[in-house]
Order: C-alpha cells, then sequence, then structure tokens
C-alpha cells in the first residue's frame, strides 16, 4: 500500500527527515509518535504528497538534483511510483485515492458542512446529484444528517471534525492521512472519533495513518512508531 524508501527531508541546512524507511499495508491503521521537532508532520506531508523529498545529497537550496529512484529514494503508493509523476498527475492521483484530516478542520467557513463535504469530488469532477448523494450518506453515516445545512460556526468541535473525516472520504480514498485529528477536541469527542477511525477501517478497508501526540489513539493502531531526530526508532 505505501512503501517509502530512504526519505530525506532538508530545509535549507536543516535535516529533519534522516533516511526513513517505511512499508504500511492495506488496510492498516498505523500511528506515528515522536517529540515535537522529531519529523512527524513532515513525514506525513511527504507520504501524502503534499510536499517532496529531498535527494540524500542536497545540501543547499540551490541544489539541482532531484530524489529518484536511481538515487535509492523511492515512495509508492497503491503500486504507483509518485517520484515519477508531474504536478497534474500527482494532484489528479491525490483527490482520488487520499484523503485528508487536520487538527483545525480546515472547513470554508462561508460553506455548509454539506458543501464542504462536496468539494473534492467536485474538484474530481463527479456530478452534482452524485456528489450530494454520496455526502448526505456520509454525513448520516457519522451522526450529521441534521446538520448538513449548518456553516462551521454553527457546529461543535467534534461536529466540525466528523464534517472533516466525511470530506476526506467522499471520494471513497485508499488510505487516509490524520495530523492530529483529535488534538483540538474535548476528550468525550476525541474518544468517540479514535473509535471510528476503526470502525472505518472496519467496514471500508481503509488504511490509515496518524500522526498523534495522545497514547490512547497511538496505542490503540494496528502499530506505532517512534519517531526519534527524523527516523523511525524500531519497526
Amino acid at each position: 500500500m505505501i512503501q517509502a524508501k530512504n526519505i530525506h527531508k532538508y530545509y535549507d541546512q536543516l535535516h529533519v527527515l534522516k533516511g526513513v524507511d517505511l512499508h504500511i499495508q492495506k488496510g492498516e491503521i498505523v500511528s506515528i509518535v515522536g517529540a515535537s521537532g522529531a519529523g512527524k508532520t513532515t513525514l506525513l506531508q511527504i507520504l501524502g504528497t503534499l510536499d517532496h523529498p529531498s535527494p540524500d545529497n542536497y545540501r543547499d537550496e540551490q541544489s539541482e538534483a532531484k530524489p529518484t529512484i536511481e538515487n535509492g529514494i523511492g515512495l509508492r503508493i497503491n503500486d504507483q511510483d509518485i517520484l515519477t509523476m508531474n504536478d497534474k498527475t500527482l494532484s489528479k492521483f491525490r483527490n482520488l485515492n487520499l484523503g485528508f484530516i487536520f487538527q483545525f478542520h480546515q472547513l470554508l467557513p462561508e460553506f455548509t458542512a454539506l458543501e464542504n463535504v462536496c468539494i473534492p469530488a467536485y474538484i474530481a469532477n463527479k456530478s452534482k446529484q452524485e456528489t450530494e448523494t454520496e455526502a448526505k450518506r456520509l454525513l448520516e453515516y457519522l451522526g450529521l444528517s441534521h446538520r448538513i445545512n449548518h456553516k462551521p460556526n454553527e457546529l461543535s468541535g467534534g461536529e466540525q471534525q466528523r464534517v472533516a473525516v466525511a470530506r476526506a472520504l467522499i471520494n471513497k480514498p485508499a488510505i487516509i492521512f490524520a495530523d492530529e485529528p483529535s488534538g483540538n477536541l474535548d476528550t468525550h469527542s476525541a474518544e468517540n472519533l479514535h473509535q471510528l477511525f476503526f470502525k472505518l477501517r472496519d467496514e471500508f478497508g481503509q488504511t490509515f495513518v496518524i500522526v498523534t501526540h495522545n497514547e490512547e489513539l497511538a496505542n490503540m493502531a494496528d502499530r506505532k512508531l517512534v519517531m526519534v531526530d527524523g527516523q523511525i526508532s524500531g519497526q
């Protein structure tokens, strides 16, 4: 499902990721934990194709080298070679295959819950009728059928996060990436969200990669990866 080899990331002279190797199976829930600054979110962004790895011989921002399988760096998702894709192909792949859940929801305040959920499907040029039917089904599944016409500022934190989950699911992605998904929720809402991830995996077979400081969620995962100074400590 996800195969990453020798992933490095530099920001100027700061070496954030130091040759990360990772293999995640289909339907697996994997948590990534570690101290602030260990590289968790950077790794998640690269695995989620939101950022690019650096060549392992990168030394300054003027470097012309590119990360390729030939220089020992690889990233394959759903058996697709991510590093060979151009921006347009990569954007389409991301939209159709990957879903994202963030700590602060990232809902658009001027749109209703239903409209927020529909956005990724509209980007994928799916029909309005098909999209709204699926969005309503997801919101009902998540217990929000009575809130579909409410805007984010009319929803609780837990409700906003469930709308974000529905948005992540609208295109039926194979993989969900979550960055501190319960970090802005109260204890009860966080517990409900954690249980929801496992329910979704069991019912729909999605793979989850979750960066979290929540030890309860991290320990519930099928596998917990600990990042230390830009590397994964044991797998």
